[in-house]
């Protein structure tokens, strides 16, 4: 945590220094028409990513706990590589496009807990495992109207509809026992101390798909050539589909082993400053949040030689968020 604020306080102070030499070129710049196209490369360099889930199957056994399982992956930092692009039509429409992926993803924390209601609720599992996996990917599309022109060109505010596809995939390396409660469950046990390093035990696939989203987009001219930049969108149905592979776990079918479906809310927001290089040319920072969460779902696990079995899905969150540099040509 603490190099990415080292890191970050960087990248602001780099910022700033460019910011401050504005004035050498020219006070009264006129701001930028608005362009037909618009081209951006952004590196989001200082990502750190969570995501948590829990089940309740203690309606198919009492003896099972609420939740019953609680997996995070945590402390995952990773930097992602955005492409993206913009196509202005008539005098006030747009279309826009963003995808994402990640270039390094080797980072991060799986803490698994397992929790009993014999002797009352509590835990008496826990395993932790190193991260790794092919990464996040997402992609974005938006279709808006610039609703308002501020006075004396200051700037703008822009609203817009669209939709969203995330994808983040985990691979939970060698299997550390942290807790064991010998007050356990009957007939599933753990054994004190025990280590299994370099092993593959989980693959975790997650898919959110918000198939609408609504939002705002401004820019508001500071000083010339440095304007501040706020976005925000939101979503009130983003909908989750999970696929968990336990590779350790004889008794449990392989493709998946467990698999998840919810529904829930999302939410995308970003702040920066932008600077004008040329008139074509800016210089982009800030910092963005991604966010969804589900409010209602389902856990069903697919067992070897049997039925499978569904309980309630009682949440599952996936967060990123961290600085960003970009720059964007316009033509």
């Amino acid at each position: 945590m603490r190099k990415r604020q080292d890191r970050a306080c960087t990248a602001l102070a780099l910022l700033v220094l460019m910011v401050s030499a504005a004035p050498s070129w020219g006070q009264d710049a006129e701001p930028q028409a608005r362009p037909r196209v618009e081209l951006s490369v952004r590196s989001w360099m200082f990502t750190a990513g969570t995501t948590t889930w829990s089940h309740d199957a203690s309606g198919l056994d009492p003896r099972l706990g609420d939740p019953t399982s609680k997996l995070m992956y945590k402390d995952n930092d990773t930097h992602i590589i955005e492409l993206g692009g913009r196509l202005n039509f008539g005098l006030r429409g747009f279309l826009q496009a963003e995808g994402g992926f990640s270039v390094s993803f080797d980072r991060g924390l799986l803490v698994d807990d397992d929790h009993t209601a014999v002797g009352g609720q509590h835990l008496f599992s826990r395993t932790h495992s190193d991260l790794s996996g092919s990464g996040t990917q997402y992609v974005t599309l938006n279709l808006g109207v610039r609703a308002v022109e501020f006075a004396e060109s200051r700037g703008y505010l822009e609203v817009f509809g669209g939709l969203q596809y995330w994808r983040t995939k985990y691979e939970a390396i060698g299997v550390r026992q942290v807790v064991c409660n010998s007050s356990g469950i009957p007939g599933l046990s753990c054994t004190p101390n025990f280590t299994l390093p370099g092993v593959l035990a989980i693959s975790n696939t997650t898919h959110w798909f918000t198939p609408i989203h609504v939002g705002f987009h401004s820019e508001y001219r500071l000083i010339p050539r440095v304007s501040l930049n706020l976005t925000a969108a939101v979503s009130p149905v983003s909908i989750l589909y999970n696929e968990d592979v336990h590779h350790l776990r004889s008794d449990l079918q392989q493709d998946p082993s467990f698999s998840m479906w919810g529904v829930g809310v999302s939410a995308n927001s970003s702040v920066g400053l932008k600077f004008l290089v040329t008139r074509h040319l800016a210089l982009t920072g800030g910092y963005r949040v991604m966010w969804n969460r589900t409010y209602a779902g389902e856990w069903e696990s697919h067992p070897l030689g049997s039925g499978s079995e569904t309980v309630p899905l009682t949440g599952f969150q996936t967060i990123r968020h961290g600085m960003m540099v970009g720059l964007t040509g316009s033509f």
